[in-house]
């Protein structure tokens, strides 16, 4: 939909004078009239647009209105006919208020009656409930002096078995350190012999490296020596030969002269090769002797490692105790938890005990109180039917009628306090049945027993018309 504001600014524009660029359409040329004809077509066709958009807004509008008129006008039928059932209504709840009280005071006496009956009936439970309390505090007790001397025996036994075991472990614990002393001591000779082996094996390496690198320095200074005399017998020839030979032969001579200089700088080079070679030839040499110097290292380290070995039995010392202490803990940990499990177990049986106990006679008691209500309802109903025949029988005056009437609220009023306070206990009953089954499935869980271990299903108590909050048994609210 198109807002309000721009079509009245479209409006307004096309109420404005047709002028085109500051221009009368006398002055116009008819190019720019062209321009302005499509101009004008086009919002020509833009208004005729706008103004089919509003006619069928205007009819929707119309359309919906009349719509919400038929429903107003409906709604409002309804609404009357809605007063005119609550009146009716509210007429026959009254009937209704005055015939049940009149219902009312004819059951006051025979709820009376009840009364008595149920304090009689209530204080004949009692005493029984006294009676079967005493017999299972007596059957408690004489479990509990029964528990006490099985606890008793036990301590005794685990005693003798605990004694028994520390021998065991101080006999195995000797074995173990002569054992391990033996094996020390084996381990020490070992690498004493190895030790030496390698020490006999290095110095024989290096005996024989040092050897023959000197077999081959004498055998290269022996060359050089050979070289040498070869080169200092022939140039002595030489010379020998110059001066028996002819002056003639002294070009020749200098040119031989020449190449012996040429020889001899060959001969030059050779010796800074070999000097080359011999120094080549200390490297392996300080290498060699490197080597003696790192095993003397080695043996500075076999002492060290020596020392780090007898910390590390001062250490197998100390953690063989600790090790003893904590084979003591566990043993102390493992006979607490045997006990835990046996009184966890006597809890269950007992608790199993209670549960179903409790289950039969909650169960009892609610069968008990929904035969008497149900025993009650139907007394209620004869007497009314009783009472209306006695009131259409009887012509009573009105004021005696009245006292009645209030004699008998007064009294159902009390009455039904006092069942009031009989459903509140027999909520709180049944919350604390609940609580228990509870706090029971917690404690399975806590001691990782699963609840299909049970054998059974424990049964929670619903109190009918009532919903048991989440708090504890004694806090229970009166049902609404």
């Amino acid at each position: 939909m198109a807002p309000k504001k721009k079509v009245g600014k479209k409006g307004k524009v096309s109420k404005a004078p047709a002028v085109v660029d500051a221009l009368s359409p006398q002055e116009m040329s008819k190019e720019q009239l062209e321009k302005h004809v499509v101009r004008l077509r086009e919002e020509l066709d833009r208004e005729r647009e706008e103004r089919n958009y509003f006619q069928l807004e205007r009819d929707k509008i119309h359309t919906f209105w009349e719509i919400t008129r038929r429903q107003l006008e409906e709604k409002r039928a309804e609404l009357r006919n809605k007063d005119r059932e609550m009146e009716e209504a509210e007429e026959r709840h009254q009937v209704e208020i005055k015939v049940y009280k009149q219902k009312v005071k004819h059951l006051l006496y025979e709820h009376q009656e009840n009364l008595t009956e149920l304090k009689a009936e209530g204080t004949l439970s009692m005493k029984r409930a006294q009676k079967d309390h005493w017999a299972q505090e007596m059957e408690l007790r004489k479990d509990m002096r029964s528990l006490k001397v099985e606890l008793k025996e036990q301590e005794l036994a685990n005693e003798v078995v605990v004694k028994n075991m520390r021998l065991k472990q101080e006999e195995e614990i000797t074995q173990l350190c002569n054992d391990f002393e033996r094996q020390v001591k084996e381990i020490e000779a070992k690498y004493t012999k190895k030790m030496q082996v390698l020490r006999d094996e290095l110095d024989l390496r290096r005996k024989t490296e040092i050897h023959e690198v000197e077999e081959r320095k004498n055998s290269q200074i022996s060359e050089l020596m050979r070289n040498h005399e070869k080169a200092f017998s022939d140039i002595k020839n030489y010379y020998n030969d110059i001066t028996l030979k002819n002056l003639a032969l002294i070009s020749l001579l200098k040119e031989q002269m020449e190449e012996m200089k040429k020889r001899e700088n060959h001969l030059e080079k050779e010796k800074a090769d070999v000097l080359l070679q011999n120094k080549q030839l200390k490297e392996p040499l300080q290498q060699a002797q490197e080597q003696v110097s790192e095993l003397q290292k080695k043996l500075a380290h076999y002492d060290k490692d020596k020392e780090a070995l007898t910390n590390t039995k001062a250490r197998l010392k100390v953690t063989q105790k600790e090790l003893k202490d904590l084979q003591w803990e566990h043993e102390v940990l493992e006979q607490r938890f045997s006990k835990v499990q046996v009184e966890r177990d006597e809890l269950y049986q007992k608790f199993t005990k209670a549960i179903n106990e409790v289950q039969q006679k909650t169960g009892f008691k609610n069968l008990l109180l929904e035969r008497k209500l149900k025993g009650l309802l139907s007394v209620l109903e004869k007497k009314e039917v009783e009472l209306s025949e006695v009131f259409a029988a009887s012509s009573l005056d009105p004021g005696a009628l009245s006292l009645v009437s209030h004699k008998l609220e007064d009294v159902l009023n009390s009455k039904n306090t006092t069942i009031k306070d009989l459903q509140l206990q027999l909520a709180r009953v049944c919350k604390a049945h609940n609580d228990m089954l509870q706090t029971f499935e917690a404690k399975l869980t806590a001691f990782g027993i699963p609840l299909d271990n049970l054998g059974f299903k424990p049964l929670a108590s619903p109190v009918l018309g009532q919903a048991l909050g989440q708090g504890p048994a004694g806090l229970v609210a009166v049902p609404t």
